[in-house]
């Protein structure tokens, strides 16, 4: 809404100017905390670069590797249980729970840097487990604080705001590790976990007051807000192109520190450079702004018409049922559920089995990329390369699966659930060419299964919002993320860690030896993850089918007009910025109403009458 003041200098309209400057437009503007966010987003992926300094806990603290798997353990289990944020986040505004995640992040990581650097006692393995968990909950904070305001701000574009934040948390391994070149060079890899301990909790307080879900008289809802978008996603590829072409290069060549200052520069430029997209939309508004004060036909209202709430019935009283009383009876698609009537539904418990299986087979897939590589003997450098690239193609799923499925539905009813499955049988080719083992099949395996357990995110967590609604968004939001540690330890604890193993101690019978206690178990040929992938594979194709069933109960609603009540607002905020161009413009005042005629004078109607002359 468009704030302006009278004052008595010069005449007609000259006298009237806006109270609030450009800067504060853009620093309270939506496109500006979308900004905001990606940051945050681009530095919260702490818990995927753990590969690059689990060795110096190792060494450090003389673990053994049973102990770094029980660690990388608690590290998943934090990032991916985040019922508590989305708890949170129901009561509290988001900067709370990003504060929270703030406090989480500096507190877990520092604690392990302090311990690894030997600058306190030698902490015991569960206080480390403790450190962990902490540290990378702290991601759930953050994403639940950023990343559901976000869909919230934009629900009628919530699978493309989806698809860019989530692409950003994919690039965010190899973000953080080119800044810790610039930062430490490439010899001290225990800064690492001091750059994870502060970077990430730096940016989220520096943008604090900025993330905050907006009301309907404040958000300029923009009918080019796809555009926006696309803008950014077009800044958002470059880097991820940047990226790959650094990657593949440093694996190749050595670096001088210098080569790393000016990479890391060129990755921050690359992250700020969204912020021309936002001041340029701010600007488009400016000049409106400015366009209807310049208008002589202006006319100032009191406040943009609103739809009145219906009247209760004469002797009607409202009365309040248990929230346990309606479990069972939930609302239509798309209506807002409660949390309980969501968790117990038969769409819910459809979802997450079949995330569970798929989200579950591709994360099992990516965290044994490396010991699949050595058990198949391809060169270590090569592996190092393809396993790097992996967070290149998690992101292209992402924002790939969100904008794409925001345009088949948009244009075609293409329901989401349905692309869901088609991404969930895309992955079974990944998971059947590392079974096989062919020559040269896990370069096109680690592409596949990158990109599939990318585009899986965006599209679960926009069909979670599509049908059970945003009242409760960041709770069940952070429900559809449990997927991920329950499928990882089923089909990676329990599956391909047993089978790898019983392979191994195969191997070493055959050779006539024996394991002694603590020693690395080795495990060479095709046939070392053949059985687990045929497994995955196996399981992937029964979650296509569980999808396909929730493809059956949704295609009616996915038919619909699910946006319908956005596009209401949307149309209605269009009209307020059509009124601004033809002279209208909000007025705030307290219990009046004003108007402006040509001539310069303001009228005032409140209790009383009463009318101002501009000479006055």
């Amino acid at each position: 809404m468009v704030e302006v003041e009278f004052t008595s200098e010069g005449g007609g309209l000259g006298g009237w100017r806006p109270t609030k400057s450009f800067s504060y437009q853009v620093l309270t503007s939506r496109y500006f905390m979308v900004f905001a966010s990606l940051l945050i987003m681009s530095v919260s992926g702490g818990t995927y670069i753990f590969g690059l300094y689990s060795n110096d806990m190792k060494i450090s603290l003389g673990y053994d590797q049973s102990t770094l798997n029980l660690l990388s353990f608690f590290k998943d289990l934090g990032a991916n249980v985040g019922i508590l944020s989305g708890l949170i986040n129901e009561i509290t505004p988001p900067w709370v729970v990003l504060s929270i995640g703030v406090i989480m992040n500096f507190f877990g990581y520092f604690m392990i840097y302090l311990g690894v650097t030997q600058k306190i006692p030698k902490p015991k393995i569960w206080q480390m487990c403790l450190y962990i968990c902490i540290g990378a909950n702290s991601q759930a904070f953050s994403n639940t604080g950023a990343l559901v305001t976000c869909v919230m701000n934009f629900p009628g574009s919530r699978g493309s705001i989806l698809g860019l934040l989530k692409g950003y948390v994919g690039l965010s391994g190899a973000i953080i590790t080119q800044l810790y070149h610039a930062f430490y060079g490439d010899h001290n890899s225990k800064a690492l976990i001091l750059l994870i301990a502060w970077l990430p909790a730096a940016i989220s307080f520096v943008f604090l007051p900025t993330i905050r879900i907006l009301s309907s008289n404040t958000t300029d809802q923009q009918p080019k807000e796809i555009k926006v978008f696309y803008n950014l996603l077009y800044i958002s590829i470059g880097l991820a192109g940047f990226l790959m072409v650094l990657i593949i290069i440093q694996n190749k060549f050595t670096f001088s520190r210098l080569v790393y200052i000016i990479d890391g520069m060129v990755v921050v430029f690359l992250l700020l450079l969204p912020l021309v997209v936002v001041f340029r939309e701010e600007l488009d508004q400016w000049k409106t702004k400015f366009q209807g004060l310049s208008n002589p036909s202006l006319k100032v209202v009191s406040e943009i018409p609103q739809p009145e709430q219906e009247a209760l019935p004469e002797g009607a009283t409202l009365t309040k049922t248990s929230c346990f009383s309606n479990i069972f009876k939930p609302p239509n698609r798309g209506e807002d559920y409660t949390i309980l009537q969501a968790l117990f539904s038969i769409d819910m418990l459809i979802l997450f089995t079949a995330t569970t299986v798929g989200v579950g087979g591709t994360l099992t897939a990516i965290d044994n990329l490396g010991q699949i590589g050595n058990s198949l003997g391809y060169p270590r450098k090569s592996i190092k390369t393809f396993v790097s690239l992996v967070s290149i193609w998690n992101y292209l799923g992402r924002v790939a699966a969100g904008f794409a499925s925001e345009i088949l539905l948009t244009k075609y009813k293409f329901p989401r659930p349905l692309m869901l499955t088609f991404v969930m049988l895309l992955s079974c080719v990944g998971h059947i060419l590392i079974a096989i083992g062919i020559p040269n099949s896990l370069y096109f395996a680690s592409i596949i299964i990158g990109f599939c357990f990318g585009a899986q995110w965006p599209l679960l967590f926009a069909i979670i919002s599509e049908i059970f609604g945003l009242k409760y968004y960041s709770t069940l939001y952070n429900f559809g993320v449990a997927a991920s540690p329950v499928g990882s330890y089923i089909l990676n604890v329990r599956v391909t860690g047993y089978l790898c193993d019983k392979e191994a101690l195969k191997q070493l019978e055959a050779k006539g030896l024996t394991r002694h206690a603590g020693e690395d178990l080795s495990c060479i040929g095709v046939q070392c993850y053949r059985m687990s992938f045929i497994i995955i594979t196996v399981s992937t194709l029964i979650g296509c089918f569980v999808s396909f069933i929730l493809v059956l109960r949704t295609r009616k609603f996915y038919k619909g007009d699910m946006y319908g009540k956005f596009r209401v607002e949307l149309e209605a905020a269009e009209s307020e910025i059509g009124t601004i161009k033809g002279g209208i413009v909000p007025f705030e005042t307290e219990g009046q109403n004003a108007t402006l005629s040509s001539n310069g004078a303001i009228s005032e109607t409140t209790s009383g009458s009463k009318e101002l002359d501009k000479n006055h």
